[in-house]
C-alpha cells in the first residue's frame, strides 16, 4: 500500500472512531463496511482531502454526497444480512450503494441525472462493484420487475412516503425515507410484516429533494 492509501486508511479509521461509533452505530457490518469503501474516489479531486470530514459535500448537478454518519445511521438502520437484495433510490455519487453492496447479496440502485449515473457506474466498475446493478430513470417509481425487495433506502427528501415503493417491499422488508418539506425531513423507518406496515420516526434530517412523479415535480 502506498503512502496516499495509507494516508486515506487512516482518515478513514479516524471518521469511524470518532464520527460513527461515538454516535452509536454498533453494528459490525456496517462498521467494517465504513471502513473498507474509500470514499474519497466518490467525490473530485479537489475535495478528496475533505471526503472524510463530518459534513455532506457537493457532487455536481446541485447533488450531495451525504454526511458519513447519516450513511451509516441509515444502513444499519435496514438491519441488512448477506442473502439481502436492496433498493436505493438515487444513486448520487454511488457512495451509499457500495457501502450497501458490501454487506448486502445485490444492490439495485436508480439515478435520474445521467452525469451522476454514468460516473457511479464507471466507478462500481473501476472498483469491481458487480454485485451493484444500475439504472437510469425516475427512482420515484421504484423498480417493479426486480421487486420485492428485503430492504430501500431512498437518499432524498420525499414530501410523502411513495406507496408504489412501499407496495415493492417483501413482507419482512425495512424501509428507510427522508420524508417532509424541501428544506428539512424526519427520517422515518418502516418495517412491514402481514399486519400492514409500522413506522419509527429516526429523527431529523436535510436531504436534496426526490424529484420524479412520486416525489417532487421538476421546477
Amino acid at each position: 500500500m502506498n503512502e496516499k492509501a495509507l494516508k486515506y486508511e487512516r482518515m478513514r479509521e479516524e471518521m469511524v472512531k470518532k464520527q460513527i461509533e461515538t454516535r452509536g452505530i454498533n453494528d459490525p457490518r456496517v462498521i467494517s463496511a465504513m471502513l473498507k469503501v474509500p470514499r474519497h474516489l466518490f467525490v473530485s479531486d479537489a475535495l478528496s482531502d475533505q471526503s472524510y470530514g463530518d459534513f455532506p459535500l457537493p457532487i455536481g448537478e446541485q447533488q450531495t454526497i451525504s454526511q458519513p454518519y447519516i450513511v451509516a445511521e441509515m444502513t444499519q438502520a435496514l438491519n441488512l444480512n448477506e442473502e439481502d437484495r436492496v433498493l436505493e433510490i438515487g444513486t448520487g455519487s454511488g457512495y451509499q450503494a457500495a457501502v450497501l453492496a458490501e454487506i448486502a447479496f445485490r444492490v439495485y440502485t436508480i439515478e435520474r441525472i445521467y452525469p451522476l449515473y454514468s460516473k457511479a457506474r464507471s466507478l462500481f466498475d473501476r472498483l469491481h462493484y458487480h454485485n451493484i446493478v444500475m439504472k437510469y430513470s425516475d427512482g420515484s417509481i421504484g423498480w417493479e420487475s426486480e421487486s420485492p425487495f428485503d430492504a430501500i433506502i431512498v437518499t432524498a427528501g420525499s414530501p410523502d412516503i411513495p406507496k408504489t415503493l412501499v407496495s415493492q417491499l417483501a413482507i419482512g422488508g425495512r424501509m428507510v425515507i427522508p420524508v417532509g418539506n424541501q428544506h428539512s425531513q424526519d427520517l422515518i423507518k418502516l418495517y412491514r410484516d402481514e399486519r400492514g406496515i409500522h413506522k419509527t420516526n429516526l429523527g431529523g434530517c436535510r436531504f436534496v429533494r426526490l424529484v420524479g412523479e412520486h416525489g417532487w415535480r421538476e421546477e
